[in-house]
């Protein structure tokens, strides 16, 4: 039952990703349960409604996002679990001519409801964030979805 329950956690994980990279709002929501908490290296939600809008209205579609994790440590204690993951992230605002790279360590709470495994908890702390600006990147083109955007 552990391996499936971690199994079950991982997928948890890559759809909380997938959703937020592709702005699919309610898939996103249903990752966790409503009273869930989160803190971003600081950037605090005291409950899944505040983190959602703040997600909906700052990740927009002129935000491009992409984060990855890897090398998952789940430890399942009946119907909760913990996750530490390792993340590397990308952030780009072509609006502000902005873009940001790093990593950080997640650290999340699952718990198990009716509806499978939700998330309880997340956040990190960052490793390291590095920013630029788009007009430091000669010849740089960005694409996005049904979009054509050339410098």
């Amino acid at each position: 039952m552990r391996a499936v329950d971690i199994d079950e956690i991982s997928r948890l994980k890559y759809r909380y990703l997938r959703t937020l990279d592709t702005k699919q709002w309610g898939e996103f929501e249903a990752c966790f349960v409503p009273e869930a908490t989160a803190d971003y290296n600081g950037l605090v939600f005291e409950d899944r409604a505040a983190l959602v809008t703040y997600m909906r209205e700052n990740l927009g579609l002129g935000v491009v996002t992409m984060h990855q994790v890897h090398h998952p440590e789940i430890t399942v204690d009946g119907d909760t679990a913990t996750g530490r993951w390792y993340l590397e992230d990308r952030v780009i605002v072509e609006e502000f001519r902005f873009m940001l790279e790093g990593a950080a360590f997640y650290e999340d709470r699952y718990v198990r409801t009716p509806d499978g495994w939700r998330v309880s908890h997340t956040g990190y702390r960052r490793t390291y964030e590095m920013t630029w600006s788009l007009d430091d990147l000669p010849g740089l083109t960005l694409t996005g979805p049904g979009e054509h955007t050339h410098r």
